[in-house]
């Protein structure tokens, strides 16, 4: 997949986001659509468990979400988890779009261009993503979960 970059700024941490996904502290950033929560260690995201009615409550914006991020381990550069239950997600085990913002703030922090990426939700997923300019590529294995005709 081929998306553009949506490199994450400094935000206001929003009221009651960092308690409901049960941190007391991080680095928040904010891209046009999703929170990035930065911490630092990639078990911190493996063990959140965030109170998803809580989560719901916090104003994210049309479609957006909590991205939770941390330094990966071994030959994992970063990992992330993603949390969108006011849209109806509480926890997507594979997202291909929140790397739009990821790679670019990784690459700002460690200065690669290309990534190996763990989601570490329980269905988990690996991600390979290189930044190229204002772009993002997004490859991975996939596995079918749905089958169906759509009739026009």
């Amino acid at each position: 997949m081929d998306f553009p970059a949506r490199p994450p700024v400094s935000c206001e941490v929003p009221a009651g986001l960092l308690s409901a996904l049960g941190l007391e502290t991080a680095e928040v950033l904010r891209d046009p659509r999703d929170f990035l929560v930065v911490v630092n260690h990639a078990e911190i995201v493996r063990d959140l468990k965030p109170d998803i009615a809580a989560l719901a409550k916090i104003d994210m914006g049309v479609g957006g979400g909590a991205i939770v991020t941390a330094a990966g381990e071994n030959d994992v550069d970063y990992v992330c988890r993603f949390f969108a239950p006011s849209e109806g997600v509480d926890e997507d085990p594979a997202t291909g779009s929140i790397h739009c913002s990821l790679v670019p703030y990784w690459s700002g922090r460690t200065g690669k261009q290309t990534f190996r990426v763990c989601q570490l939700s329980p269905r988990g997923a690996q991600m390979w993503c290189p930044l190229l300019g204002l772009r993002v590529k997004i490859a991975g294995e996939t596995k079918l979960y749905l089958q169906g005709t759509i009739n026009i």
